[in-house]
């Protein structure tokens, strides 16, 4: 984990010093959806996500995402247990364009992340959990259309006792 947060902050760091800003315009938003994989903690599971973004300004954009991520299952039978999450976040991101279509940006924001665990052990014991956390991490946005643009980010998150990095893949609409 070490590594990756050394390679999230020398990426925003060497885009701070080499790109132009964005010609993000205020006031543009966008809706999207996108597939997750969440690692970290001893637990590696998939998810499906939706975001709306607002830019403030024409660099700075704030993105609110939701992300649910499937249920992971351990063991079979009698000795099975479920564990589900999911995530809220809100976070800045600061964009740079590197030319016409794509564009790379830094983000940092607040999450709540969400866990609950169910064990079918002999009392069915179930345990759960809602906790605040930071997001530190960066994307890219590869334009497709006017309207259309792919996306990737990765973030880190961690809430309470889950330190987790979240990568997604998806698609935007920009509605302006």
């Amino acid at each position: 984990m070490k590594v990756l947060k050394k390679a999230a902050i020398m990426l925003v760091v060497a885009t701070a010093f080499a790109m132009n800003v964005s010609a993000q315009e205020q006031g543009d938003m966008a809706l999207g959806v996108n597939l997750a994989l969440g690692s970290g903690d001893g637990v590696t599971n998939y998810g499906i996500g939706a975001k709306f973004q607002y830019s403030i300004t024409d660099p700075i954009r704030l993105e609110g995402a939701f992300t649910y991520f499937l249920p992971k299952t351990y063991g079979k039978g009698i000795v099975e247990s479920k564990l589900n999450m999911w995530d809220i976040s809100v976070n800045g991101q600061y964009l740079f364009s590197l030319n016409e279509t794509l564009t790379v940006y830094p983000l940092a924001g607040l999450g709540v992340l969400g866990t609950s665990y169910k064990s079918d052990v002999i009392n069915s014991a179930s345990v759960s959990s809602t906790d605040f956390g930071l997001n530190v991490g960066g994307g890219i946005d590869f334009k497709l259309t006017e309207k259309l643009v792919l996306c990737g980010q990765v973030k880190y998150m961690i809430a309470g006792d889950w330190s987790r990095p979240i990568a997604t893949a998806g698609v935007t609409y920009k509605f302006n």
